[in-house]
């Protein structure tokens, strides 16, 4: 099982591709799809969702994690993300991947075991767990594979309660 795990974002939308061998998961690839500020908001959202039907097409995953949504103050900047986040929903649907969605508090507890982790937390049990060399830069990639980290270890429990995969 494929996962791609996504932190949406205008300026950066981070993700991660892991692969779910039994209960193990192993780091495909990962990085960054970054747009650059000054450019119309919509060429932006092309960008973003041309890049991500590149990343399908090349790692063709079965599933696709993305990071619900969170804001409290910035009512903006929650609308154009939600923009990203709607393109890269879309690049997912067209290609025909399921896609899941999970709260930043969600991801904490199942990368850290505690809803209320630290940043600086999460990033370091990615790290670990995926035995990776060094923190994933910038923050939105680590977050993107605590995504799929989060959908993994869902669909690992799923599958042994007997349940439903959805």
């Amino acid at each position: 099982m494929r996962i791609l795990g996504v932190d949406p974002g205008i300026a950066i939308v981070g993700f991660g591709l892991i692969d779910q061998l039994g209960s193990k998961q192993r780091p495909v690839q990962y990085g960054s799809i970054q747009t650059e500020a000054g450019l119309p908001v919509p060429l932006r959202l092309r960008q973003i969702f041309e890049s991500v039907q590149h990343l399908l097409q090349k790692y063709q995953p079965d599933e696709m994690a993305v990071e619900k949504l969170y804001f409290n103050r910035n009512v903006t900047n929650a609308f154009v993300v939600g923009q990203a986040r709607g393109v890269i929903v879309l690049a997912a649907e067209l290609a025909q991947i399921p896609v899941y969605e999970y709260t930043p508090m969600q991801v904490k507890q199942a990368v850290t075991g505690w809803g209320g982790a630290e940043k600086r937390q999460i990033q370091e049990m990615v790290r670990l767990l995926l035995s990776l060399p060094e923190i994933p830069k910038p923050d939105d990639v680590a977050d993107a594979l605590g995504v799929a980290i989060t959908h993994a270890n869902s669909r690992t429990y799923t599958q042994m309660a007997g349940g439903a995969d959805r």
